[in-house]
């Protein structure tokens, strides 16, 4: 693969920092290279195959390749020789009081034995419940109990794939009443305790902060952003139904907003240059317009792998 476009040595090496938590995770820290990814969509299966795009990575959502076989495989597994790979959950259901899908979760280890991805990530969040799966990403209250649960599950996904998880933070549109610590807290202990990494959804912390009236900054601040393996970057809506009370939701289906790039570059100016994705799973775009949003998030990172004022965290 020809890869013409020139990027910063700096950025090529991947995020291999071990000092998060345990270091008994084979696998380690995420090896993605330290520049711009986009998620892989059958639209641009034969486009990407024909062109070679320079492209640092891509990532898939585990859940459309959980199959025996077919195209989507095949695909997969093409690609593969050429790229960089994240494998991202969406439906480990995490923060379920009823427990892991024991069956679920071996045909995700199958999946990553299979492709041996740079990454894999889940989602903290809940999404089935007395054998009912949802198809939302439902949010968890942040106490004791609940971190208790978290780590026991993500120590299980941990041991069965044999490596390292990130786990993503969430999209909030309120707050739990039975939370007793914030969420910077609770991903904190849940870092601590597990040796996970972290996949830092930039536009969720800018939705988030946004719906329940907090700082976004003041929360990247408070995260352990050395153990942070992946950002995630995507467009958000906005639901007008209430004229009084403006609500942001989670889209992926737009252009990242310049408010999500300024937190994004501020971000980075924290931990440096982190392998960062364009998430676009709704009204997908030419692959063209994907990659232009991609060579946003290098150029951002470019400046700050070049300025001597980063802030080591």
């Amino acid at each position: 693969m020809n890869n013409q476009r020139s990027i910063n040595a700096a950025l090529v090496s991947p995020v291999t920092d071990e000092r998060c938590g345990r270091r008994t995770i084979s696998g380690g820290s995420s090896c993605l290279p330290r520049r711009g990814g986009v998620c892989l969509k059958p639209q641009h299966y034969d486009e990407i195959l024909k062109q070679s795009p320079d492209v640092g990575w891509f990532e898939v959502h585990a859940e459309n390749y959980l199959g025996a076989g077919g195209p989507p495989l095949r695909y997969l597994e093409l690609i593969r020789r050429d790229y960089p790979l994240s494998v991202h959950g969406v439906g480990m259901s995490i923060g379920s009081a009823d427990g892991l899908d024991a069956r679920h979760l071996q045909r995700v280890a199958a999946l990553v034995d299979r492709f041996e991805p740079e990454s894999f990530s889940e989602h903290l969040a809940w999404s089935t419940h007395d054998s009912e799966f949802f198809s939302d990403l439902l949010p968890v209250p942040y106490n004791k109990a609940v971190e208790d649960l978290v780590c026991e599950h993500i120590d299980l996904v941990q041991t069965t794939l044999k490596r390292q998880m990130l786990l993503e933070n969430p999209s909030n549109y309120l707050s739990l009443e039975n939370s007793t610590m914030s969420e910077t807290a609770f991903l904190n202990n849940i870092v601590r305790r597990t040796g996970c990494g972290l996949l830092l959804d930039v536009n969720n912390v800018y939705v988030s902060a946004i719906n329940c009236d907090y700082s976004a900054e003041e929360y990247i601040n408070e995260l352990p952003l050395d153990c942070v393996g992946e950002i995630h970057l995507a467009g958000h809506a906005t639901d007008n139904s209430d004229p009084d009370e403006l609500l942001l939701i989670d889209a992926h289906d737009r252009e990242v907003a310049d408010q999500v790039w300024s937190l994004f570059e501020y971000t980075l100016s924290h931990s440096g240059p982190r392998p960062s994705l364009i998430e676009w799973d709704a009204s997908i775009p030419s692959l063209t317009t994907l990659l232009a949003e991609m060579h946003k998030a290098d150029s951002a990172a470019n400046i700050v792998a070049g300025d001597a004022n980063v802030i080591a965290r």
